[in-house]
């Protein structure tokens, strides 16, 4: 008979993850990687007029136009400076259940590092900041604090309305006038 269950005290080894480190100022942050699709360098953005701030734009990236917003203005209310380091990373951004992920540009600062750890190694850091639900809990190394970033709590419901409409865009209002 062969035995398929699990030894007693075995030790469990915990999962770790892959995590897309960056900077906001002096600040560390963390994306995990799997909700990253792409590092891009930074790129010429068409600005979206009557948007917060913090929405840096819109560009075109295979044939779909992709809303980004700039984390530092978001975060702090001042945008990211334009250095070599500075990357557009895309994220897998859902927004809704019921429909697909769509592509989220995010302007990130000094994002060329990564960080394997267990998720656990991330503490909730005592605030209920309800200003910014997308900071997430932290975690302490020999370098100070690193606070991860939840992509999915990115976006309030008016602004991911307005970058990602649940009705598609059409040209009919522009082909009807004269």
């Amino acid at each position: 008979m062969i035995e398929h269950s699990a030894k007693r005290g075995a030790v469990v080894v915990p999962r770790n993850k892959l995590f897309l480190l960056f900077r906001i100022g002096s600040e560390r942050y963390a994306l995990e990687a799997n909700e990253v699709a792409e590092v891009l360098p930074r790129l010429l953005l068409k600005p979206i007029a009557q948007t917060p701030h913090w929405v840096a734009g819109v560009f075109a990236h295979r044939g779909v136009m992709v809303p980004v917003i700039d984390m530092s203005a978001l975060t702090f209310g001042e945008p990211a400076p334009q250095r070599t380091s500075t990357r557009l990373v895309l994220v897998h951004y859902r927004p809704d259940a019921d429909r697909e992920p769509q592509w989220l540009g995010l302007v990130l600062e000094q994002a060329t590092d990564t960080l394997r750890c267990a998720p656990e190694e991330f503490k909730a850091y005592g605030l209920d900041n309800r200003q910014a639900p997308y900071l997430g809990p932290v975690r302490e190394d020999e370098l100070g604090l690193l606070q991860w970033i939840r992509v999915q709590d990115l976006l309030d419901a008016p602004v991911r309305a307005l970058l990602f409409p649940a009705q598609p865009f059409t040209l009919d209002p522009f082909e009807a006038a004269p």
